[in-house]
């Protein structure tokens, strides 16, 4: 099935003053004559045009940017930039996207990859990782006494031997 903007092309190319017949145009790009033929009718009689119906714009339900993944992002952003003026409208229609949502992606895409791989600290965040380092040497210190308290137990094991299994029980009889 061809797209209704192919179609349209190839009509406008077939109704220009001097264009190609519908046998070039055949050759050309593949669709039968006899389609071309079709199409080139019904965009000619007043009937074909007045009941002729737009495909639907299907709209994409409203989501926040924040609801889409990178991943989403920068495809739509890939998309865009290759569309003209025109089609640019009914795409983010489409897709339920702001232009200017658009251009903060595209703006933080780019940022991405000028900038180093080294993240960059927001505001708030000293704080967390002054708590996460704090966290971090308390559980090296708790590693570190559990560590030496094994090490510990295996000597005394060395020397003393294993004590309890050699003991017998007390009776008080």
């Amino acid at each position: 099935m061809y797209s209704e903007s192919f179609k349209q092309k190839l009509v406008q190319k077939m109704l220009l003053p001097g264009g190609p017949s519908c046998r070039s145009l055949s050759r050309q790009s593949g669709v039968s004559e006899t389609t071309l033929q079709r199409w080139k009718l019904m965009e000619s009689t007043l009937d074909g045009v007045t009941k002729r119906k737009k495909p639907p714009v299907h709209h994409a339900e409203q989501r926040s940017s924040d609801d889409r993944s990178a991943d989403e992002k920068l495809r739509l952003v890939l998309e865009a930039s290759t569309m003209g003026e025109a089609s640019l409208g009914e795409f983010l229609r489409r897709h339920g996207v702001h232009e200017a949502d658009l251009a903060a992606w595209r703006q933080a895409a780019l940022s991405g990859l000028s900038t180093p791989s080294v993240m960059q600290a927001r505001p708030g965040d000293g704080k967390r990782i002054r708590e996460l380092e704090k966290e971090l040497r308390r559980k090296n210190e708790a590693l570190a006494e559990t560590a030496a308290l094994l090490v510990l137990k295996k000597k005394v094991q060395a020397i003393w031997g294993d004590v309890d299994d050699d003991t017998k029980p007390s009776s008080d009889e």
